[in-house]
């Protein structure tokens, strides 16, 4: 895991409080509100933030999304196995940018003590399109009901299949006021696979989901925020994080931006602007 010296850890600490009161300045919205847009037939655009200008990026946005709201929380926590097969078929396929890829998780929405069996598919039009089923218990294996959900749903077989690589993190949800548009901010992001672990804590990946690319707020607030489009999926970068000797040229551009950003920033920098 990465190192965190102690004037890190609590400048750290103050920005995710910042992070915390901001959240809870947004109108809420509920799990059951949200089944309008759920999207799950979208274009994606993703960004990698420093941690440190996410006040100020929550604060702009404040006035034009609501906040999803889960048990009376606003930051989630989420924790999702990945399945691959042992010579990594789905992250080389990601690698080389295939067109119709896949991505394999269950994932734990730990605030509202729900699992799913969740498929990716990322196809030859650019689309991101999700399909899902509950499930009661995440496993190293797919259990049957997912197996034959998996069969039905794509040519991959289960059986080919395991836990390779666990993905943690806190997420911020918001919702668009005027448009079908969802906004996913991922933070405390960590990785681990077996006994090797990795975080990313200094970082945060935004995702904006949409039906189709149209005009979006935070689309605005990135370009004023000079922060550009682009990033790396969380499984890559779990994949990256934690198995040695990985190919991963493809993603150099943003594994460096990554890393630059999760090493360089002094968060304390940031303190004064947003107290």
């Amino acid at each position: 895991m990465l190192p965190i010296n102690k004037s890190e850890s609590i400048s750290r600490d103050f920005i995710l409080q910042k992070v915390e009161r901001l959240t809870s300045t947004f109108e809420p919205i509920t799990l059951v509100e949200m089944d309008n847009v759920k999207l799950m037939d979208r274009v994606d655009v993703k960004y990698i933030l420093p941690l440190q200008a996410l006040p100020q990026i929550l604060a702009d946005a404040q006035s034009h999304y609501r906040i999803l709201e889960v048990e009376n929380k606003r930051l989630c926590h989420y924790e999702t196995l990945y399945y691959d097969t042992p010579d990594l078929q789905l992250y080389n396929t990601h690698l080389k940018n295939r067109a119709n890829r896949y991505k394999i998780r269950s994932r734990n929405y730990v605030d509202s003590d729900l699992k799913f069996f969740e498929i990716k598919l990322r196809n030859n039009k650019g689309r991101t399109i999700k399909t899902r089923i509950r499930q009661e218990t995440i496993g190293a294996e797919i259990d049957q009901a997912s197996a034959d959900f998996l069969k039905h749903s794509t040519p991959l077989m289960a059986t080919a299949f395991k836990g390779m690589v666990w993905v943690d993190y806190t997420r911020i949800t918001l919702v668009s006021r005027k448009s079908q548009e969802r906004l996913t901010i991922d933070l405390n992001l960590s990785f681990r696979a077996g006994d090797r672990h990795s975080a990313f804590d200094k970082i945060a990946i935004a995702e904006v989901k949409q039906n189709k690319a149209t005009g979006s707020a935070f689309i605005d607030i990135m370009k004023k925020s000079q922060i550009r489009q682009g990033s790396i999926s969380k499984y890559c970068l779990a994949v990256i994080s934690t198995f040695d000797n990985i190919p991963c040229n493809q993603f150099k551009p943003h594994l460096l931006r990554i890393h630059k950003l999760n090493n360089q920033y002094d968060i304390a920098s940031g303190i004064n602007q947003y107290a």
